[in-house]
């Protein structure tokens, strides 16, 4: 059998790749873009997790070629380690471990030695996670809770404000879990952040679009009150539908100022079903805590009048194609498929089953929040109301 033969890229090649990947693009449209297939750039990229790996620099104390140069010519000169270190400016047993370490007297070439060095050179330090236990095992405990490595960051910094030693960046803990190599973080642990991924995607990747039809009578977000749009008083939702397999859905609800989050079990995508759902949990709330109601062009809300006439709450629609105009309930959508995997039969979960993932949500910190949970601001609302 006929062997493939192997793709190598050159370092110009590999950089344009880094490149194109931190500015979202697919490993296909990257694979088109050097004529290969997308199997062929997806090597490089897992190598490190999908994490662009730091340039490697010379110290500013290593000899460079020139000085090895200088080495080789004064060696070919018989002129003693004293003297080529005096010619140098450097000690006379740095020249001397140069030259022993490549070969000695009768074999030394610059070039050659030159190449080692970067070949012995030192990886970069053990990374914070690697050096202590406890702080490991603090993570992997809030990973296994399906933590962000973005809460978990914020938790320690807050629980232990001015003890560094027990602080650790979010972005050491996502590299601890995409770099295998650095053997600090179990592989499973992967399963617990929000994608599935085995490899890290830009930020810039694009999302999909919208494909959703006119509502008649819709009011557009541009009218929506400024009040809402600043956050500062509660009350107001944000809401969509996450779709599962099998035609089943679970709508989600965001409480813009607290992030608080409610999930209903609804039977179909039908306008009927969906806004009957709403209505009977929108009337388990104080009228002051729930005020306005944002929602993007889907059809399940075409009878949205009957929901306002019902609850007297306000809905307010989102422009074509413009996610972030939800941008609360966009994220939670994320972290619920965490719970909730693309492909999952959502008709087999309960009530009480989604109000318990409500319930975790809601009880992990947020950054938005100062690492406060969306339970204890919204709590202090309820008690507000009372």
């Amino acid at each position: 059998m006929k062997q493939r033969r192997r793709i190598y890229f050159t370092t110009a090649q590999k950089n344009e790749i880094w490149d194109r990947w931190q500015a979202g693009e697919s490993m296909s449209s990257i694979g088109r873009g050097f004529e290969r297939d997308s199997s062929s750039i997806y090597p490089l990229l897992s190598r490190t997790g999908g994490i662009r790996p730091p340039d490697r620099k010379r110290s500013r104390l290593s000899l460079t070629l020139s000085e090895r140069e200088v080495i080789s010519r004064g060696i070919v000169a018989r002129r003693s380690i004293r003297s080529m270190a005096r010619l140098l400016g450097r000690s006379p047993s740095t020249v001397s471990r140069e030259v022993c370490r490549n070969g000695g007297y009768d074999r030394y070439r610059a070039a050659v030695a030159d190449e080692q060095a970067w070949v012995r050179a030192l990886r970069p330090k053990r990374c914070k996670l690697a050096m202590s236990p406890w702080l490991r095992r603090a993570v992997a405990r809030k990973l296994r809770l399906n933590w962000s490595p973005e809460q978990i960051a914020g938790w320690l910094k807050k629980v232990h404000p001015r003890e560094e030693t027990y602080q650790v960046s979010h972005e050491t803990i996502y590299r601890s879990l995409f770099v295998q190599a650095r053997g600090v973080l179990k592989k499973e642990l992967l399963g617990h952040l929000r994608s599935k991924r085995t490899i890290r995607r830009s930020k810039q990747a694009t999302q999909k679009g919208n494909d959703h039809g006119q509502i008649k009578d819709m009011i557009s977000i541009s009218e929506r009150p400024a009040s809402v749009e600043d956050r500062a008083v509660p009350g107001h939702w944000e809401g969509d539908l996450i779709t599962g397999s099998k035609n089943s859905h679970i709508a989600t609800l965001v409480e813009r100022h607290t992030r608080y989050v409610m999930l209903v079990k609804v039977a179909n995508k039908e306008t009927n079903t969906v806004v009957s759902a709403l209505i009977k949990q929108a009337k388990k709330l104080p009228t002051e805590l729930y005020k306005s109601l944002t929602w993007d062009r889907g059809k399940e809300l075409a009878a949205h009048r009957q929901f306002t006439l019902a609850t007297d709450i306000d809905v307010y629609f989102c422009d074509p194609q413009s996610p972030w105009q939800r941008g609360s309930n966009e994220n939670t959508n994320g972290l619920l498929r965490q719970y909730f995997p693309k492909g999952t039969d959502l008709s087999v979960y309960s009530q009480a089953h989604l109000d318990k993932v409500a319930r975790q949500l809601n009880e992990r910190p947020r950054k938005t929040l100062a690492f406060e949970t969306p339970a204890d601001r919204f709590n202090e609302c309820v008690a507000l109301t009372g």
